[in-house]
């Protein structure tokens, strides 16, 4: 029972925690306080809930028990002696539904919206704006984000910590910036909401193959930015991506959670109302873009080539091997060649794609993305080259820190035959 219980703290965690945070950052007017007050509140939980059950609205209680702490905990410290009766008096005005009062979506005063502006600040570095976010939105570990970004775990503590002391000493605003300042602060925004929903999309870690509430907040969080910068291609283009990528969700999972392959996967199941979503976006994004196309439109481009094709072999390889090329040139990064050497495979055969990928083996921040040998080890297997497809499967599964994709690539390579004589 207990087990049983924990391990529904951690899902109403992973889920509540951003909303938890926003809402204290708002009360308190720290984030670092904040992050702190929600984790005394988890603490809390782990102590009752095991005795007490899980309660009938476990977000409201989560916030009702940090906002007590918090009133605590400025009642305790002399500084803040004015902030006392502010909160005081916000706690007795208060509805006694603190859950609905959490839930509710208030537009442009989302305080989720307004802590992703917080956290990516400008007085942040824009590795330091992700990683915070992440942390606080997504609710991920510092190894789960540091995997996300492909360094070191310590150097993900190092600029969470330093990033909250920064905040804090420049008493960053808790709000939605404006006019130029919104238009500067855009793209960290987009990257931010982006690796949110990746996040969501493809767990880095624990059972499951998707955490379908981080989709669902980056989606939200996108659609409101596209209501704020109307003319901002970019903000287009991320939309169209999450909505199509999005569609595909109920078909990306069998019965029992099992990943399913883009190339298995159901297409019937693809949700065609998020995919008319998509498509729209990336017709809003395309007549406003002065110039080269920027990532995020390249990207939708290349999810709107796959849900075009009604099956997989219909899917145009040529046209999204060129679409990752020009993103490549946009967004130089060891990802997106290796997505590039994957379309490259499909539209000219897994020589062409090893070729590239035999070219990103040394390239540092790829020496443990499991994807890479999960990658070659398709490769080598269309070639007939199953022992060595067989030991790069194996490479994947132990690099992988997600249980249902480590299950996956150790059934693919324990499916390698024997290479032929």
């Amino acid at each position: 029972m207990t087990t049983d219980t924990h391990r529904a703290i951690e899902a109403v965690w992973r889920i509540e925690a951003p909303r938890l945070i926003a809402g204290l950052t708002r009360l308190v007017r720290d984030l670092g306080v904040a992050e702190e007050l929600a984790q005394d509140a988890l603490v809390a939980a782990l102590e009752q809930w095991p005795a007490e059950g899980v309660p009938r609205n476990p977000g409201a209680w989560l916030m009702t028990t940090a906002r007590r702490r918090a009133v605590d905990q400025i009642r305790r410290n002399e500084t803040f002696r004015r902030k006392v009766e502010e909160v005081g008096r916000e706690l007795e005005e208060s509805t006694p539904d603190i859950g609905a009062a959490i839930a509710e979506d208030d537009g442009i005063g989302d305080d989720l919206l307004r802590l992703v502006f917080v956290a990516c600040h400008p007085v942040l570095s824009a590795e330091a704006r992700a990683a915070l976010t992440l942390r606080l939105l997504g609710g991920l570990t510092t190894d789960e984000i540091a995997r996300a970004f492909l360094v070191p775990e310590s150097t993900v503590a190092q600029r969470i910590v330093r990033a909250k002391k920064t905040l804090a000493n420049a008493q960053v605003p808790f709000e939605v910036p404006e006019g130029d300042e919104l238009a500067a602060r855009l793209a960290s925004v987009l990257e931010v909401v982006y690796l949110i929903f990746n996040e969501g999309y493809s767990a880095t870690a624990g059972d499951d193959w998707m955490r379908p509430a981080l989709c669902a907040d980056a989606l939200r969080l996108g659609r409101v930015l596209a209501g704020l910068a109307p003319r901002e291609p970019e903000v287009h283009g991320l939309v169209a991506l999450m909505e199509i990528q999005a569609s595909r969700a109920a078909a990306r999972t069998g019965g029992d959670g099992e990943p399913i392959l883009l190339a298995d996967q159901n297409r019937a199941r693809w949700d065609q109302l998020l995919i008319r979503r998509g498509l729209a976006a990336l017709e809003r994004a395309e007549p406003l873009i002065d110039g080269r196309p920027g990532p995020y439109v390249l990207q939708a481009a290349i999810s709107a080539c796959h849900a075009r094709a009604r099956r997989f072999s219909d899917t145009d390889w040529e046209r999204i091997a060129g679409l990752y090329e020009l993103l490549a040139e946009a967004m130089p990064s060891p990802v997106v060649e290796l997505n590039r050497a994957v379309a490259l495979s499909m539209a000219f055969g897994p020589e062409a794609g090893l070729a590239l990928l035999d070219q990103l083996v040394a390239v540092p921040a790829l020496q443990n993305y499991h994807l890479l040998p999960s990658a070659r080890g398709d490769f080598l297997a269309r070639l007939g080259r199953h022992a060595e497809a067989r030991a790069e499967f194996e490479r994947a599964a132990s690099l992988t820190r997600n249980g249902r994709e480590r299950t996956l690539l150790l059934d693919r390579a324990a499916a390698s035959p024997p290479d032929h004589q």
